[in-house]
């Protein structure tokens, strides 16, 4: 019943951006999601804080390397706490453990012999600490992602043997659901198929980064060290020999979520290692798409990349969530459009959802004083509108199950949607006038308000403060229900005191 979920251990070069938020957040939604279905759950996210990259940037700024990573994971901390993220473990890759665990986990690959020395040539960037395909010839070649001049390196390495495992991979990233989505499987398989090749694991000259063992002035490859993060956050380290016992409470990872950038290091890199190492593979790794704002790619030089941090101070976290969820399909690449951003805010949650709850709560405090209708329990259980919701519920559920969460709101908005159209065509507030109507009407606005409840409990993993705010709305205390049997129709309990109904999220103002 263990669910292990990880994000990628951020590189502090920089603060978060929106990138990495939305990676987040869609984890946080998963994780969320398998809590409520029961399941214990190790949701790992962090930093990592070792290379070039972060020496020269830290010496630029004439700090350590260690005083620029404890500021800037200190960003993220503080970042995922605003947005409210459900993390179990946060990461760092300077901290002791990791380094023990690191070192550790070399040993048992050298003792699969499938370390060596030899000499790495070739073009290099410092930002993706990364070697490039890039012809020796060509003398000025530009990194294709951050635009700058690439570094002729020529050096002696510790190689890892990743040639070895070429059919053992072949048949992993062929495997039904290992790569996901099938696209990014695709990329994998064209790159594996064209034969793995040994790819170096130190680098010297490099004083910011784990010494690996018995190789003086060499330290571990940025990649090699912060992929072992997903162990080591689960890893007892007061007992680092029971790593050949290969119980490591909460491994195998149920799924790595991260963007598709870093899918050949997860699908490719990560699993030979381990299986080098004699440790059980990852189920699935999800490599997600890129986000662009106004159909432009964001960038510094561009003026327009979007702070997280900005974000949540200009709007309701909860609002952006749901745009990033519903809008666009997880797996693919996302355009951030403002006013698409507000429009939806504003029409599926204060409005669809929002007006829903706050009418029909009042017609049923002024009518059946202040308390959810007393009705009769055949009526509600055999309602012929609890099939059109147990529908709505079905369908959420095997979209949560498969990340594809903009159906899952949709889901959500469709029974909002269907549950006013239901209120509008009964219209009780013309019923309440007739005689001998109030039972008509107590059904009525009980059907509207039991779907508002299910729309409360649907939106947990994706909203987790708004769904609270229903359920307080609705004056519901479940902190021992089990969230699928929550999801059966006809559970409201009638007579309940409702509070007087307050927005349950403000609406944004376009003009402001």
């Amino acid at each position: 019943m263990t669910f292990t979920i990880t994000t990628p251990l951020y590189y502090v070069n920089d603060r978060p951006h929106l990138g990495s938020t939305y990676t987040t957040l869609a984890a946080d939604t998963l994780a969320r999601f398998q809590r409520l279905l029961g399941k214990q759950v190790n949701f790992i996210t962090g930093v990592d804080e070792h290379g070039q990259k972060i020496e020269r940037t830290a010496n630029q700024n004439k700090i350590s390397p260690l005083e620029h990573c404890d500021y800037i994971s200190a960003t993220y901390i503080d970042l995922w706490k605003e947005w409210n993220i459900s993390h179990d473990k946060f990461v760092r890759t300077t901290s002791s453990s990791h380094k023990q665990f690191v070192k550790k986990f070399f040993e048992r690959v050298v003792s699969s012999g499938d370390i060596y020395m030899g000499n790495q040539q070739g073009w290099y960037c410092v930002g993706c600490e990364e070697f490039k395909d890039v012809s020796k010839d060509n003398n000025d070649p530009i990194c294709d992602i951050h635009k700058k001049p690439l570094e002729w390196r020529d050096e002696e390495n510790l190689f890892f043997r990743l040639s070895k495992y070429q059919e053992q991979i072949e048949l992993l990233i062929n495997s039904k659901d290992f790569i996901q989505p099938k696209a990014r499987q695709n990329e994998v398989s064209n790159f594996v198929l064209s034969g793995l090749k040994d790819f170096s694991i130190s680098r010297v000259n490099i004083s910011w980064g784990i010494e690996v063992p018995g190789h003086k002035g060499h330290t571990f490859y940025v990649w090699f060290d912060a992929l072992l993060g997903y162990i080591s956050a689960l890893y007892d380290t007061s007992n680092l020999d029971s790593i050949s016992e290969l119980n490591i409470d909460g491994w195998p990872a149920s799924i790595h979520i991260i963007g598709k950038d870093i899918l050949r290091f997860h699908a490719v890199y990560w699993p030979a290692m381990l299986l080098s190492a004699g440790l059980p593979l990852p189920k699935k790794v999800f490599g997600h798409g890129f986000l662009t704002r106004e159909g432009q790619k964001m960038g510094k030089s561009l003026g327009n990349i979007l702070d997280p941090k900005v974000l949540i101070d200009q709007y309701n976290a909860e609002a952006v969530r749901w745009y990033l969820l519903r809008d666009f399909q997880f797996g693919q690449d996302g355009d951030f459009q403002h006013k698409r951003f507000v429009d939806l805010v504003n029409n599926d949650l204060a409005n669809t959802i929002g007006n829903l709850l706050n009418r029909t709560s009042t017609m049923a405090r002024k009518w059946f004083n202040n308390s959810v209708p007393d009705v009769n329990r055949e009526s509600i259980v055999n309602h012929q509108f609890s099939a059109e919701v147990k529908e709505y519920v079905s369908k959420y559920l095997s979209s949560m199950e498969e990340l594809r969460f903009d159906k899952s709101c949709q889901y959500i908005l469709s029974l909002a949607t269907s549950a006013n159209v239901y209120l509008n065509e009964n219209a009780p507030w013309k019923k309440i006038k007739e005689p001998d109507s109030i039972s008509i009407v107590a059904v009525d606005l009980y059907v509207v308000l039991e779907s508002v409840r299910i729309v409360g409990y649907l939106l947990a993993p994706l909203l987790p403060k708004l769904s609270q705010s229903i359920k307080s709305q609705l004056a519901i205390n479940d902190l021992d229900s089990n969230f699928v049997e929550s999801l059966r129709w006809g559970i409201l309990v009638p007579g309940t005191i409702l509070p007087i109904p307050e927005p349950i999220i403000e609406k944004i103002d376009v003009q402001k």
